[in-house]
């Protein structure tokens, strides 16, 4: 296993990654992407969109950073968006209390405040910096808070997530899409988690990247067009049930009930294509079923993938089947129609119950806002109702109502249709956690000649060609250069070196992980430059070939679309 400390300074040296602010001291959890980390950021990012954008039905969309606090009081973060945190008596150091019992417990994040108290004192925990004594834990709310326009009146907060603008824009999206389901939406941008004590380098962040994917889809209907031509495909799963980690197909594991329905099954595929794709290694890939303390209350099933790093094994994306949570959250909140309506082959006689409003009863309690309250107690489905109790959301303030001021009621009536609120399949990919795995799988150091070699795909790669005159006179530079500027584009990105050896630009190339360098040499100049060669080298195999000048440009694309093999050149 390689050590994160050499690669991290192998990116701050060569300029894919540095930590924010370093000379004030830096912020823990905080990364710069460097010239060549912005580069392979976005390559992977590019892979992603075409794996996504490339499906029917599939649109991406770009939302606001800060939203305002109603929106997380529907999603449930401002009540329940936490970490438990302890803090050092002696040093002050914060820690997140789960992480100091991880090596007692299998899933240490569900134990309470009370239960981590209770198990520093029995496994005798300290502080990990200096031993001092740990202070009680309490909750700590990860959201970045601030207030939108002066003074305090709308509290808002940066994004932890980016999904929830996806969630708010349903109505424009269904618009758009005609109102068909499924209907995938796409988004890459920002988040913002307070994190507590961020450490692990890229893989705990307080500002990080993702990419979201929130597939809608009928809550009858989780089959997916493209399932049979992966049934076949072998998983690595790590199901929930206490069993080993099983290899099976994506068929199988349908079939047997350890991955709940086909569509998420397919996007649990499609992740792990994207990622291997991309250059993580399968042979440290699997995809881990959340154990049932863990998953959240409205998922029907959820996966996260994990890649084996120097850190352990480490969660990179997480596949959910959210159920209908975040719709009807949004809905009972705001009072907005958020339901899919699925047409019938035919007009039918329906039988359906409806929340109906006692008006004798709101009137004297509710006053003004009893023509609000009624409307909003029969916008909402039945569905809602708990314990004899409805809460709802009634000229922008929540309220609970007992069933003396409701009844639910059995209604028949002619429809072409019924309304339902579409259930979302997630897969959010933490693209800075990618990003760092692409690297860590793809770095390779050999000790005893003290030589790295990053083998990133050729697709991802930052520089795809380096462009060397054996020696910088006698033209040879000036034909490198010529070369250079008719290859180096925004999709082949090309590097013109012309210090040192051959040996040290090569080694420069090979530690950014260059595919292909190609070298000017005297015989390039001598042949004229209509028979002209010049020599062409592999990264990974370090072989190499002759080819034409005129030729590089097409020989290089071909390389990077997969047409061409450079054994065959």
């Amino acid at each position: 296993m390689n050590d994160a400390n050499d690669l991290l300074s192998l990116c701050k040296r060569r300029g894919f990654i540095w930590p924010s602010f370093e000379m004030y001291g830096g912020v823990a959890g905080m990364f710069d992407y460097g010239p060549l980390g912005c580069v392979l950021k976005n390559n992977i990012v590019e892979v992603w969109r075409a794996i996504y954008k490339g499906r029917e039905g599939f649109v991406e969309i770009d939302s606001e950073t800060v939203n305002p606090r109603e929106v997380f009081k529907a999603s449930g973060h401002v009540d329940g968006f936490a970490d438990l945190m302890t803090y050092c008596r002696a040093c002050g150091s914060p820690f997140r209390a789960d992480h100091l019992v991880k090596d007692h417990y299998e899933n240490p994040d569900v134990l309470t405040p009370a239960e981590l108290d209770e198990s520093f004192a029995r496994f005798g925990v300290t502080c990990p910096e200096c031993g001092g004594q740990l202070g009680p834990v309490e909750e700590f709310n990860l959201m970045f808070k601030t207030n939108i326009g002066p003074g305090s009146d709308r509290v808002g907060y940066l994004r932890p997530e980016t999904a929830q603008g996806i969630f708010v824009n349903f109505p424009n999206l269904y618009r758009y899409n005609r109102e068909k389901m499924p209907l995938g939406v796409i988004q890459t941008g920002r988040g913002y988690r307070n994190e507590i004590a961020p450490r692990q380098g890229m893989i705990r962040m307080r500002e990080f990247n993702m990419m979201e994917v929130e597939l809608f889809v009928d809550p009858d209907d989780k089959d997916w067009p493209g399932f049979p031509g992966i049934e076949g495909e072998e998983l690595v799963l790590v199901p929930n049930t206490g069993e080993e980690t099983l290899t099976m197909t994506v068929g199988r594991a349908v079939e047997e009930g350890i991955i709940a329905n086909r569509v998420l099954a397919y996007f649990i595929h499609t992740t792990k294509q994207l990622l291997v794709r991309l250059g993580v290694d399968p042979a440290r890939l699997r995809f881990r079923q959340h154990l049932p303390d863990e998953m959240a209350h409205y998922a029907a099933d959820c996966w996260d993938a994990e890649v084996l790093l120097s850190y352990g094994w480490t969660e990179i994306t997480g596949i959910a089947d959210r159920g209908c949570w975040d719709l009807s959250r949004h809905a009972q909140f705001s009072g907005t129609d958020l339901t899919h309506f699925r047409r019938f082959d035919e007009p039918r006689e329906v039988e359906t119950e409806r929340v109906r409003a006692r008006h004798k009863a709101l009137g004297p309690a509710f006053k003004g806002r009893a023509k609000a309250v009624a409307a909003a107690l029969e916008a909402v489905s039945p569905s809602e109702v708990r314990d004899g109790r409805l809460t709802v959301i009634a000229d922008g303030e929540e309220t609970v109502l007992t069933d003396e001021y409701f009844e639910v009621v059995k209604v028949t009536e002619k429809a072409a249709g019924e309304r339902v609120v579409p259930h979302v399949i997630e897969p959010s990919h933490g693209l800075d956690r990618i990003f760092y795995s692409v690297l860590e799988h793809a770095y390779a150091h050999d000790a005893e000649k003290d030589y790295t070699v990053l083998r990133l795909r050729p697709e991802v790669a930052p520089v795809k060609l380096g462009v060397f005159p054996l020696m910088e006179r006698d033209g040879l530079d000036d034909l490198a250069r010529r070369i250079y500027g008719e290859v180096h584009d925004h999709r082949v990105e090309a590097y013109y070196d012309g210090s040192g050896t051959i040996g040290r630009r090569y080694a420069r190339m090979d530690e950014i992980g260059t595919p292909w360098c190609v070298t000017v040499d005297y015989a390039s100049v001598e042949d004229g430059p209509d028979r002209g060669t010049v020599t062409i080298r592999d990264r990974d195999t370090t072989e190499q070939r002759r080819i034409r000048i005129e030729d590089v440009r097409p020989v290089v694309e071909g390389l990077l679309e997969g047409r061409l093999d450079f054994a065959s050149l």
